[in-house]
């Protein structure tokens, strides 16, 4: 992002951390259901990959010092930073041409890829020999983390988009932002 005033950006990613914080901590009741990840698609989509590895590493980081930090905090880690890269080499180019309905799917899609990839980190971690069947017992909560992507897909999208978009607008940020959202 060109022309982009440092104390404006980090407060807006701050307050995105906020959010992430907040959306883990009070859905914490209900498992893997929680909005970090569609909140890092909107967010890599609107600011891009940095802004996004940047909300990514810090709000796990905090909101595992609330929740637990464990070796575990890693694979989240590596795990939305892999979405963020998907989502910001992969998406972004052509976001404007795809419908609302597949972004849903792609943040359904990422709730699979996130618990894939924490599976296979956390083999390498822990050492175990059956990666399968490790895997295919966290599948369960995998199906309903993409649930809940899809769903704050759909909830969050039309709210958090125009936020970001006139967030950036009224300080010359963004240019030619599609208005389809």
């Amino acid at each position: 992002m060109k022309n982009v005033n440092p104390v404006r950006r980090i407060a807006l990613l701050s307050m995105m951390i906020a959010v992430t914080h907040v959306g883990r901590l009070m859905l914490q009741i209900l498992p893997n259901v929680q909005p970090v990840t569609t909140i890092l698609i909107i967010l890599t989509l609107s600011m891009g990959i940095a802004d996004g590895l940047i909300v990514a590493v810090l709000s796990i980081l905090i909101s595992n010092l609330t929740l637990g930090m464990g070796i575990w905090t890693f694979a989240q880690i590596i795990s939305f930073s892999v979405i963020v890269l998907i989502t910001g080499l992969v998406i972004k180019p052509m976001y404007k041409k795809i419908p609302k309905w597949m972004m849903v799917l792609y943040a359904a899609f990422a709730g699979i890829l996130y618990g894939l990839v924490v599976s296979f980190i956390m083999k390498y971690l822990l050492g175990f020999e059956n990666f399968w069947a490790y895997y295919m017992m966290g599948v369960p909560m995998d199906l309903m983390h993409a649930f809940g992507n899809g769903l704050f897909y759909i909830i969050l999208s039309p709210v958090l988009f125009p936020l970001i978009e006139k967030n950036l607008e009224t300080r010359g940020y963004i240019r030619n932002r599609s208005k389809d959202i």
